[in-house]
């Protein structure tokens, strides 16, 4: 089977596409033909060698977090009745390829009326949008400002705000972002590339700032959002293509009121993930949220996905095709 690896640590031409052994599902496993996979901004991020501190992988590793595809082989002890079946699952690495173990117990049926490349593009940032979702409590009306509007998480996180009936701004790189924001129902959209984004997010708050805050950027764009947010607001400090997450004073966040969250919020137990990927495929089903694909790669192209979404070019997300 074709599978895509990292060579080394580096720039995204260390990507290269070879040739590996059918694999075969062991006790509790399924073996999955992969007809699509999700692409992170992590992947890129561990590929050029950041985070060594929280993550072990070593080269050459075959890079993927999961995969949309049929299961065509199940291990010791798991129902054949899988057999056959569309599915979204994650992987211990590995999705790269044209077929990926994963375990039964963390099998996700794609629902009818859900396409593969849609069910794909929701098993991450589907159930982070949902977490992140639930666990502010937005409420009608509410102010709620989401940074990095126009990427994968964002687009969704958008959308389930605005179905409550919040009042949302959304903060994007570039006016194809900043018009997919609108599209999606924010509010206000303000490209935070500018000078002085953030007084106008200020400004169109009345002055108060929002009192959600979801920061899918972190760094210095980050921190200015963390600037303007609401006393007795909430912010979620869960992205960092920037390079680092947002610097929080504790002290100060205390002083005015401001619950701090993080990356950490959003691991969630592999029962729980299961159960968000679920909630938000049935979003997605009824019609209330979609999701929005951006870019779409073949396999062997891994690499020019890669340097899209390193050069940020990408409005939503972005898949590999493993099979057509």
């Amino acid at each position: 089977m074709q599978v895509v690896q990292a060579m080394r640590f580096g720039g995204p031409e260390v990507l290269l596409a070879s040739e590996a052994p059918d694999p075969t599902a062991g006790p509790g496993q399924v073996v999955i033909d992969v007809f699509v996979a999700p692409v992170l901004t992590l992947e890129a991020q561990i590929r050029s060698g950041w985070g060594g501190e929280f993550f072990t992988v070593k080269p050459p590793y075959v890079p993927g977090a999961g995969v949309a595809g049929e299961v065509i082989s199940v291990g010791e002890g798991v129902s054949p009745d899988w057999i056959g079946r569309r599915v979204v699952a994650d992987t211990d690495g590995g999705g790269y390829a044209e077929r990926a173990v994963a375990s039964a117990e963390g099998l996700i049926p794609v629902p009818e009326g859900l396409d593969l490349p849609e069910a794909a593009a929701l098993l991450h940032d589907g159930r982070t949008a949902m977490g992140l979702f639930e666990n502010a409590r937005i409420q009608p009306r509410d102010w709620v400002l989401v940074v990095a509007a126009g990427g994968g998480l964002g687009s969704l996180l958008v959308q389930l705000a605005h179905a409550v009936g919040a009042r949302v701004i959304g903060a994007a790189r570039g006016e194809r972002k900043l018009d997919l924001a609108r599209e999606l129902g924010a509010d206000v959209a303000v490209d935070y590339s500018e000078p002085g984004w953030a007084e106008r997010v200020r400004e169109a708050t009345s002055g108060n700032g929002p009192s959600v805050v979801f920061d899918g950027v972190g760094g210095q764009i980050g921190r200015a959002a963390f600037e303007i947010t609401a006393s007795s607001g909430s912010f979620s400090a869960h992205g960092a293509p920037s390079g680092d997450f947002a610097e929080i004073d504790s002290e100060e966040a205390e002083r005015r009121g401001i619950t701090v969250s993080g990356i950490q919020d959003v691991q969630f137990a592999p029962a729980e993930a299961k159960q968000l990927v679920e909630r938000v495929m049935a979003e997605a089903v009824s019609g209330r949220i979609r999701p929005v694909i951006g870019r779409t790669f073949p396999l062997e192209k891994a690499v020019d996905a890669h340097a899209a979404i390193e050069a940020r070019e990408v409005v939503g997300k972005t898949l590999l095709i493993v099979r057509p």
